[in-house]
């Protein structure tokens, strides 16, 4: 289900289980997961992108495995916020998530996350080789910490 606000999303999450957050490129997909509490998001993994079936397969058994309850993905809006390939990339790959999973999907302004994960791992001396590696991920955790303290603010971030 592709819930229409972080309002929907967190009124279909059962209480006491993670959501991921996902920033979703051409080449790989970064993947980060919240505590039980959703308060607090950690960056887990990078997938490799290959095709759509493995790529989904990859992520829903990772998903599983660490028992995620919804899915924040970002959606990556033109600085001006509007839609653009993308943007439109991103909610075709949604729809075809839905269709293999019951884990409610939220979308989640991600514009200038990856600006924020690479400062933040510039800032943390991080060598160019590693951070290649890892900012995916770390984008993740900026789209899920985003979406996790609106979630707070709603004055449900425990409950949800």
């Amino acid at each position: 289900m592709i819930c229409a606000s972080v309002e929907e999303f967190v009124a279909a999450l059962p209480p006491m289980r993670a959501i991921a957050g996902l920033d979703l490129g051409d080449k790989t997909i970064g993947v980060a997961l919240s505590d039980l509490r959703r308060q607090v998001a950690t960056p887990v993994e990078v997938i490799r992108r290959e095709k759509f079936t493995l790529d989904a397969g990859r992520l829903l058994a990772l998903l599983e495995a660490r028992g995620a309850a919804g899915i924040v993905l970002g959606l990556p809006l033109n600085m001006d916020g509007s839609i653009g390939p993308r943007v439109q990339a991103t909610q075709a790959f949604a729809r075809n998530l839905e269709k293999l999973t019951a884990l409610p999907i939220c979308y989640w302004d991600e514009r200038l996350s990856t600006v924020a994960a690479e400062r933040a791992l510039l800032e943390a001396d991080t060598s160019r080789k590693r951070r290649k590696e890892v900012i995916d991920q770390v984008a993740a955790g900026y789209i899920l910490q985003g979406a996790l303290d609106r979630m707070a603010h709603m004055g449900r971030g425990e409950q949800a």
